[in-house]
């Protein structure tokens, strides 16, 4: 059984669907068995507890720099036996160390079909809002491995979604969120975990 980090910064509604996809048995061969926090005091860690799930926090600006953080979050996530890490909407940019501790066992979910509007500065809704600026007809969300290119690992999943008239960067952002995040996020996870599971037999 593969142990699963989530590393949040926010409300934690990718974690919500992760947590949803693996209590109806669609992540057979993994566990969520940590969710860490950025800051204190975020919704994620409520969604954590209400799977029982342990959440703890390490706090960002405790840390004089990215190294010291990367070390403080590799710290807690060996300790605890994990193995793939999946960044839910997690607003810290990892260094290097990091990225080695875990090689090709990083995946993170991008709201945007890659190459288009990723890289440094595309989150949140930015992203929607430059997909809207450049009158795109379709976007999507993208989950990839996470290497030392912002937005730049190998693509595991993409899934399209459509651009309607009339939508704003919130409604836009909702719908790539329920038609692709949610559904690619616990796919992608389910197959590493299950190309793990292969590895070791």
């Amino acid at each position: 059984m593969v142990k699963i980090g989530v590393l949040v910064s926010g409300g934690g509604t990718n974690l919500q669907a992760i947590l949803e996809a693996q209590s109806r048995g669609e992540i057979p061969g993994g566990q969520v068995s940590l969710v860490i926090a950025s800051k204190p005091g975020v919704y994620a860690l409520e969604r954590a507890a209400n799977f029982g799930v342990e959440g703890i926090v390490v706090p960002r600006k405790e840390y004089p720099d990215t190294k010291a953080y990367d070390e403080a979050l590799i710290r807690e996530l060996k300790s605890r036996g994990i193995t793939l890490v999946v960044l839910a909407g997690f607003m810290t940019v990892l260094g290097p160390d990091f990225i080695q501790a875990f090689p090709d066992r990083i995946l993170n979910v991008h709201p945007s079909l890659i190459p288009a509007f990723c890289g440094e500065g595309y989150y949140g809704l930015r992203v929607h809002k430059e997909a809207l600026a450049r009158g795109v007809k379709v976007t999507g969300a993208t989950v990839h491995l996470v290497n030392e290119v912002c937005d730049g690992g190998p693509i595991l999943l993409q899934k399209a979604v459509e651009v309607l008239p009339g939508d704003t960067p919130e409604v836009l952002q909702r719908r790539v969120m329920e038609q692709a995040e949610w559904k690619l996020l616990p796919q992608a996870i389910a197959m590493i975990c299950e190309q793990e599971r292969k590895e070791q037999e």
